[in-house]
């Protein structure tokens, strides 16, 4: 895998480029809950259902309706996951940083292994727009995952200020 920095990066197909910046993001937002505790992964610090654990268990949902949903063509009922993207924002008693991260490894693997012998050119029967192509597919997920780093960068940040103030 190309480093994103990297020189080779630059010059590399555009399968690969769009394959590293994926995999970057996924680290990141999984990296987001490094070091919290369960309540701070767990804390509603905006008005929506948007928490940091609520963000990684998403983005396993995410995960499920790109790279299973459209290229199998199974219903998300099918595949076990949520009706709606609202929904995959839930949390449920069970959910700890631990299984969600696992779940979330579990999805990514496979993603991967979905696409694995594919390239941007392949047509993906399984979306309701109609067929679309991993290209697309990828761009999107790059665009939704960098959307929730930045969500987890705030809130990981707000967190973080409010612990450093009751350590005062």
């Amino acid at each position: 895998m190309f480093h994103p920095d990297s020189r080779d990066t630059y010059f590399a197909p555009f399968d690969a480029q769009i394959n590293t910046f994926i995999e970057q993001h996924r680290g990141m937002l999984a990296a987001s809950l490094g070091g919290l505790t369960e309540e701070e992964a767990r804390r509603r610090l905006v008005p929506s259902k948007t928490t940091l654990l609520g963000l990684v268990k998403h983005a396993a949902f995410v995960e499920r309706v790109w790279f299973g949903e459209a290229v199998t063509g199974e219903s998300r009922a099918e595949l076990g996951i949520p009706a709606t993207p609202d929904e995959s924002f839930d949390l449920e008693e069970a959910d700890t940083i631990e299984s969600v991260l696992a779940d979330y490894a579990v999805a990514v693997a496979q993603s991967r292994q979905a696409v694995a012998e594919m390239n941007g050119d392949t047509l993906l029967p399984g979306n309701r727009r109609g067929p679309l192509p991993l290209r697309w597919v990828q761009q999107h997920l790059l665009r939704e995952l960098a959307q929730h780093c930045g969500h987890a960068d705030i809130l990981r940040e707000l967190i973080l200020a409010a612990r450093s103030r009751s350590q005062e």
